[in-house]
């Protein structure tokens, strides 16, 4: 699975490690090498990015681990646990647009953590079961979770918990990124894309906008450093969006709709302050329209990751699309529009935004794969049929 994400200020990209990692000690372990006595508190928070084909993905959280060392194993002392009691059953897909979903906190002594633990229910026999997820338009199926109900998802962070402060985290959850579907067996595995967000303010690190309510199903909203998706939301009906919790920093924002070209505003500003906007309801984005072209293909081995880069002429470049690849087969497919993307640059509301049309690039993608760390990339044209892209790893 790919997990490289860029990291800008403030932003600890966490690394998910999908084999078993030991979940040992028991809550309120203490030691584990911090600045003497119990000096911090650290609170636990969770929201989605959106998913792609369900209606639902559900988990079921028992407790959140954390140890300063990035390197603890079953049985080393320092765990300091969050135990979420009764076990919270949470359908990621409602954790839209800003929306956050409290797990708990525990006090620790002050120091930095370097590793946590996202330790999830056993499905056993349960009906309905703990973790599952719900196709669209199809039935609930059990969530196959490797090695999260004994030893805990692990995440590396980097998490800094002050004397006598609360240090608000949030795992973002990427849940059209992290459910596999196996084959034609009907099944699915969980293997999950999180990233670990020390939360500063509450404020700003956010931005607000309006995408037009025609477009707003099917529609989504990203913000990108250097062609990685940092935060990424659906508009509601309205076709008003939220982008929180953002670092502080300066982003691409990249919007994608069914039907329309790509549309990337640059130069977005996020702070902790105040809030970013990016227009008003009366200047909702929506690009021109656009038809679309389907990019089918293989990977080997199927846990490898594909998604596809569109690279504007004066830069930047940008992910359009992430492809989900079938756990058994490899086999991918995603749709890509053929019209000329359309960019401007960010300028504060009431003044709207200027876009214009880069129709050398319309239709130019270059697909991007990943396994093991090893990239390989396919430069291709939707302006006319894409033959099928079969990429092998060592």
């Amino acid at each position: 699975m790919n997990t490289r994400l860029l990291a800008p200020a403030g932003l600890v990209a966490a690394t998910l490690l999908l084999a078993s990692c030991g979940g040992g000690g028991s809550a309120g372990d203490g030691g584990g090498g911090g600045i003497g006595g119990t000096g911090g508190t650290m609170r636990i928070s969770m929201t989605d990015a959106p998913a792609c084909g369900y209606d639902e993905v559900n988990v079921t959280i028992e407790r959140i681990r954390v140890h300063q060392s990035g390197t603890a194993v079953d049985g080393d002392s320092g765990w300091h646990d969050i135990v979420v009691s009764p076990a919270r059953r949470i359908d990621l897909l409602t954790l839209t647009n800003g929306a956050l979903e409290e797990l708990g906190e525990t006090a620790l002594p002050a120091g930095r953590y370097t590793q946590m633990r996202l330790v999830l229910a056993d499905n056993g026999s349960l009906t309905p079961p703990p973790n599952s997820v719900v196709p669209t338009g199809g039935a609930e199926v059990a969530l196959t979770t490797p090695s999260a109900q004994q030893s805990g998802l692990k995440l590396n962070t980097a998490i800094d918990v002050p004397e006598g402060k609360v240090a608000d985290v949030v795992l973002d959850f990427d849940a059209c990124k992290s459910v596999v579907k196996r084959g034609n067996s009907g099944q699915y595995n969980l293997k999950p894309v999180i990233q670990v967000i020390p939360l500063l303010a509450d404020a700003g690190l956010r931005i607000t906008g309006y995408v037009d309510p025609s477009i707003a199903t099917g529609a989504s909203v990203s913000v990108q450093s250097g062609g990685v998706p940092v935060k990424a939301t659906v508009p509601d009906l309205t076709g008003r969006f939220v982008l929180y919790p953002v670092p502080a920093g300066t982003y691409d924002l990249v919007m994608t709709a069914n039907g329309r070209v790509n549309a990337v505003v640059t130069g977005v500003p996020v702070v902790a302050a105040t809030p970013t906007a990016l227009n008003d309801a009366a200047h909702a984005l929506l690009p021109p329209a656009s038809a679309g072209r389907a990019v089918v293909g293989t990977l080997t081995p199927p846990t490898a990751s594909l998604r596809a880069l569109q690279t504007l002429t004066a830069g930047p470049s940008f992910e359009a699309a992430w492809a989900p690849v079938d756990a058994v087969s490899g086999a991918f497919a995603l749709g890509l529009p053929i019209g000329a993307p359309v960019r401007a640059t960010y300028v504060a509301p009431p003044a709207a935004l200027a876009f214009t049309t880069d129709t050398a690039v319309a239709g130019r993608y270059r697909l991007d794969a990943a396994s093991g760390g090893v990239h390989k990339t396919v430069d291709i044209d939707t302006s006319a049929a894409v033959p099928p892209v079969t990429l092998t790893f060592p």
